[in-house]
């Protein structure tokens, strides 16, 4: 029943949207009208038609609302009287995911929002997602939702670039943890490659979108083999290859093939090739670091960005060798970047120096999981190791690390 309501979520609210236009008041109906399925299908019994069922009740409760605002009371009887929206056979999942998204709002709003709006998921739930405290997630859903009062909405897809980099965002907090003490969270990750799968399903022929999930599939393919029987950090090149989920790898690898061999190419179906070489790849020896630095290169023409430029230095070291990756590399404070420098020195066979740069990362880093294993590079660099491996990729790189 959770994924019945989670699914219908956007679907409700997008109605009522469509109807009223108020978009604070509805949401807030609609967060009722789904407290009361949770309550009364379980004893009740699944209703013939849920989505109408929770039509009706959200607009019952959407009038209550609005009738207890005193600065309205002067429209209660027009508003009492006025029909409910009816359950039509569309689906408003992509008008409030649009919503969400209004370029007014910031990126921490926007993910809150969305979550709620369209996953479905509870304060308390986003709070525990996203590591911050209950009150602040309220507050952050309150504000959007105020900010985007009386705002025009539509279902162009002139903000799905903006839609798609929060579900990505989403995402990628799921599956690298910026700070506490898990490196995963799997919440965040099920609910954006859940909710791109919608995305997909509205925009079948959006070579982007479909890009967008390749490359989500592909990277939660490996989260199995990310982590030992300890909980530390495996990175990519020393992952037992048989734990990776081989139906995601098969799934993003022909979503990827589909979107690569349409018009136009963009940043998400280039990364999802990126993360399909890597994929392919019977072992980490095998990867072909000249294909993914000729992706790096694309990828840097469409969305620059430093952790693509970080990226591209990787796959140039493992190419033409560390010290060429040294020379390209720029210091701009991130822990990521010294985790590199650390790796391509360790491979360089300065250990001194790759040493200080691992423990140079480990203090910067606010994920606990990242700092121990940054730390213990650093011992074993103290420990006369003998610098790596050819082809070795660095543990700690976004927004792929493995």
């Amino acid at each position: 029943m959770d994924d019945l309501l989670r699914d219908l979520t956007p679907q409700v609210l997008g109605a009522l949207v469509r109807h009223y236009g108020d978009f604070e008041m509805c949401e807030d109906a609609v967060q009722e009208a789904l407290l009361a399925a949770a309550r009364q299908w379980p004893e009740e019994g699944l209703p013939d038609h849920p989505k109408g069922w929770l039509i009706r009740v959200a607009s019952r409760r959407r009038t209550e609302l609005w009738r207890n605002e005193t600065a309205r009371r002067r429209r209660e009887e027009a508003v009492a009287t006025e029909p409910h929206p009816q359950a039509e056979d569309r689906d408003d999942t992509l008008l409030v995911l649009m919503m969400c998204c209004h370029p007014d709002l910031t990126e921490a709003s926007q993910i809150a929002l969305t979550l709620r709006a369209v996953g479905g998921l509870t304060t308390a739930e986003i709070a525990r997602a996203l590591l911050v405290p209950e009150a602040t997630v309220a507050q952050r859903i309150s504000r959007a939702k105020q900010r985007i009062r009386g705002a025009e909405f539509s279902a162009s897809t002139d903000r799905l670039p903006a839609v798609l980099h929060v579900l990505y965002l989403i995402f990628n907090e799921g599956y690298t943890a910026s700070e506490g003490t898990e490196l995963n969270r799997v919440e965040l990750t099920k609910e954006a490659i859940r909710l791109t799968r919608q995305l997909r399903t509205l925009l079948p022929s959006d070579t982007e979108v479909a890009g967008l999930l390749a490359l989500m599939l592909l990277t939660d393919a490996r989260r199995p083999a990310r982590t030992d029987a300890r909980g530390l950090l495996v990175p990519l090149a020393e992952q037992d290859r048989s734990l990776w989920n081989g139906e995601a790898v098969a799934e993003g690898v022909e979503l990827v093939t589909w979107a690569l061999s349409s018009a136009p190419i963009g940043p998400y179906q280039v990364q999802a090739a990126i993360a399909a070489v890597h994929d392919e790849a019977a072992e980490a020896k095998d990867t072909d670091w000249v294909q993914i630095l000729g992706l790096y290169e694309l990828l840097t023409t469409l969305a620059p960005g430093p952790m693509v430029t970080l990226n591209r230095v990787v796959a140039h070291a493992m190419v033409h060798g560390p010290e060429a990756g040294l020379e390209l590399l720029e210091d701009d404070g991130h822990y990521r970047v010294a985790a590199v420098r650390a790796h391509l020195l360790e491979l360089a066979g300065d250990m001194e120096a790759a040493r200080e740069e691992y423990r140079s990362a480990a203090r910067r880093t606010l994920s606990l999981p990242e700092r121990r294993y940054l730390e213990s590079k650093a011992l074993a660099s103290g420990s006369g190791g003998d610098g790596g491996e050819p082809g070795q990729q660095p543990p700690v790189v976004g927004p792929d690390p493995g």
